[in-house]
């Protein structure tokens, strides 16, 4: 399979929310198959047999992704406003539904890696099927049903988009189990930190505009349901480190003891580090008596300038802990983003905060199937700001907000620390 390149890096210290809109049908085409288009440029760095694995149940076979988010095209945009549309295989809604109970019954997760037929030459023909019936509705709807399909196809794009990241965090989880150290692709390096990371010192933490601000996506493109409604929240007095905390501060927490230190720790987390024996952050292994840790390009020495990747809620929460600060809410880092002060606030690492994932004020989860892409989920989950190198460009916004359970940590995470004054 022939190798396409991919774009991945740092975005520099703001984003914003707003987002151009595809124009008129040509550009909702453009824009559909640049999104198709990167999923598989993604793919092409992985064999047949990379494709299946599923590492845990947390992760998927990247060829279930490349199916699931054909699913979603063909289930919430051409069955419904299609009628010539024919569903392509009647068994792929069981297989590639991931948890929507609304559209029907679906394969158990964690047993997706047990589905080696439909094999992936059909997945391929399957995203080929669809993709041309969609090209095709986008250029023959008609006009009084063009807004609310190209509403439809926008989440769409979007909900692949976050798929594309998957493909990526979940084939290294897979790598990172194999001996063998295998290599997604060898001309990958880990992207430098766009302003340089500081040791961490009072002169690196700047003070977030305290009082009243509204928070929430506030730009006229495209936001999930999550990121509404704006509304306002009191910023306290704190200050926010401008950096992300580096490999070489972290190494100085592990050679401290944390990870045997249950004071340190929430008592989940103390809990989780006994019973999964963590010494140091996800794929970081001792080699020659230096710390390595597997990454996109294979297994690299630690950076020791570089932001620590690949650590759980509660491992941001011990060093913050450790450090005598906290993790900023996700109202402070918002705020403190709006107004400029992050360096390396996207493109680099998502950055755990301490707030729970819960609905903003006056949210309302949307009706039917689709109503169950956020809400359901804002129960035992925390949220991360910013985006990491494995987000499509185009993807990052100031109001994004993503969640995942305290202990996760095969996402591309890291730690910004907070202090009140």
């Amino acid at each position: 399979m022939a190798r396409a390149a991919i774009s991945l890096g740092p975005r520099g210290a703001a984003v914003s929310d707003a987002r151009k809109v595809p124009e008129g049908r040509g550009g909702w085409v453009e824009a559909f198959r640049r999104v198709r288009g990167e999923t598989e440029a993604r793919a092409s760095h992985l064999s047949v047999e990379d494709q299946i694995v599923q590492s845990m149940p947390d992760a998927s076979p990247v060829k279930w992704h490349r199916a699931h988010v054909t699913w979603f095209f063909e289930q919430f945009l051409l069955v419904p406003n299609d009628p010539s549309y024919r569903i392509f295989d009647e068994r792929f809604p069981f297989l590639f539904n991931s948890y929507y109970v609304a559209a029907g019954p679906r394969h158990a997760r964690p047993q997706r890696g047990l589905i080696t037929r439909p094999n992936a030459e059909d997945v391929t023909n399957y995203r080929a099927h669809v993709d041309a019936a969609v090209v095709r509705l986008i250029e023959t709807v008609p006009e009084a049903d063009a807004a609310q399909v190209f509403e439809i196809l926008e989440i769409g794009l979007h909900h692949e988009q976050q798929h594309q990241e998957l493909v990526l965090t979940d084939i290294l989880h897979a790598f990172a189990h194999n001996p063998t150290n295998p290599v997604y692709d060898a001309a990958w390096q880990l992207p430098r930190a766009g302003q340089g990371p500081r040791s961490l010192d009072a002169d690196d933490f700047v003070a977030v505009p305290n009082g009243i601000h509204a928070v929430g996506h506030d730009g006229d493109g495209y936001c999930f349901d999550n990121e509404l409604p704006r509304h306002d929240a009191l910023i306290p007095n704190v200050r926010i480190a401008r950096h992300l905390v580096t490999n070489a501060e972290w190494i100085k927490f592990i050679e401290a003891g944390a990870y045997t230190t249950p004071s340190l720790w929430l008592s989940d987390g103390w809990s989780t580090v006994e019973k999964e024996g963590w010494e140091a952050p996800g794929y970081w292994q001792k080699k020659d008596g230096q710390w390595h840790v597997m990454t996109l390009g294979g297994l690299k020495p630690v950076d020791l300038a570089q932001p620590v990747l690949h650590v759980s809620y509660y491992e941001a929460e011990a060093y913050a802990r450790f450090a005598g600060k906290h993790l900023p809410s996700e109202q402070e880092w918002e705020v403190a983003a709006r107004a400029g002060l992050l360096a390396d606030g996207f493109g680099l690492a998502w950055q755990w905060t301490r707030s729970a994932y819960l609905p903003y004020p006056g949210y309302r989860a949307a009706e039917g199937a689709l109503g169950e892409y956020n809400g359901k989920f804002m129960i035992n989950t925390m949220v991360l700001r910013g985006s990491s190198l494995a987000t499509p460009e185009d993807h990052d916004r100031v109001s994004y907000r993503n969640f995942f359970v305290p202990p996760a940590r095969w996402q591309f995470t890291s730690v910004r620390l907070a202090e009140f004054v």
